[in-house]
């Protein structure tokens, strides 16, 4: 079944990947809504045609309101459990056919905190009844941007990958994924999809390809997880935040995130991004 003039998708963060699906689902005509806590700031996706509604992820009444006449849900946020149970609870009172859950290596026993509620999202969505597709995505490209000023003020960045190889994704495809599956949830109804991009690569090889692509030497410097936590803790990220970053980066270094699919290509039909892309597509974030 496609979707055909019902009711809107409601995306329900206007993040990087939210943004990107609201603004997708909007060029193709698709009537889409976005639960914004500050719509002032959501200006751009308004002018885009997107339905802005003011509203927070922690309030019962402004899920419900936002979840009017809605026929299915991209579900993508910080992943705090208590505010996704909520939608997913909101999705089940108000009869919504299909939610596209953007989640990542999630288990409940993971390490890292944020795998662990994303699990118990999970969970919870599968028990819901509802139709349901995951998207457990490998790490973002998009991560990479808050090297930025380290690049273009020392030359290079530190990390505590280590040598670990990321089938790392760019998080425009995440976004292309869910609206495709979205707009015509019949065959993903159930299905786990693990999008990755078409390679793995190191964060050394990271920098090699920021090198060709911004003609000059961009050099990785290896750093310890202590080391790592406090780079973030100093560009103002949160501790706690920063601890959990520092983690999964040190997961990389294992090889945690080594690993690539096709599910990217065999959902939309063209292949993924390539790092090249992403870097050609945001030198400018890197000079």
């Amino acid at each position: 079944m496609t979707h055909h003039g019902a009711g809107p998708i409601l995306v329900t963060t206007a993040g990087k990947v939210g943004a990107e699906a609201a603004r997708t689902l909007a060029r193709q005509g698709t009537p889409v809504r976005v639960i914004a806590r500050d719509p002032e700031r959501a200006t751009a996706l308004a002018r885009a045609g997107v339905d802005v509604v003011a509203g927070d992820l922690a309030g019962r009444d402004s899920i419900d309101a936002a979840m009017r006449d809605v026929t299915a849900v991209i579900l993508v946020s910080p992943a705090i459990p208590a505010q996704e149970i909520a939608v997913i609870d909101s999705a089940v009172r108000a009869g919504v056919a299909h939610v596209v859950k953007v989640t990542s290596k999630a288990s409940a026993d993971s390490p890292i905190a944020r795998r662990r509620d994303q699990a118990a999202i999970e969970d919870r969505l599968i028990a819901s009844g509802l139709a349901y597709t995951l998207l457990r995505n490998n790490a973002y490209m998009q991560n990479l941007l808050m090297l930025g000023p380290a690049v273009s003020t020392t030359g290079g960045f530190g990390s505590a990958a280590g040598d670990g190889r990321i089938g790392m994704i760019d998080s425009r495809d995440v976004a292309a994924v869910a609206a495709a599956i979205v707009t015509a949830p019949e065959p993903h109804t159930g299905r786990t999809y693990w999008p990755s991009g078409p390679a793995s690569l190191s964060y050394a090889d990271a920098a090699a390809e920021l090198s060709r692509v911004l003609g000059r030497p961009v050099t990785f410097r290896p750093l310890t997880f202590e080391q790592q936590r406090q780079a973030m803790v100093d560009v103002g990220v949160p501790e706690h935040i920063a601890h959990m970053n520092a983690q999964a980066v040190s997961l990389f270094a294992e090889g945690d995130s080594d690993w690539t699919t096709d599910d990217v290509p065999t959902v939309l039909g063209r292949p993924a991004r390539t790092f090249r892309q992403f870097a050609e597509d945001h030198a400018a974030a890197f000079a």
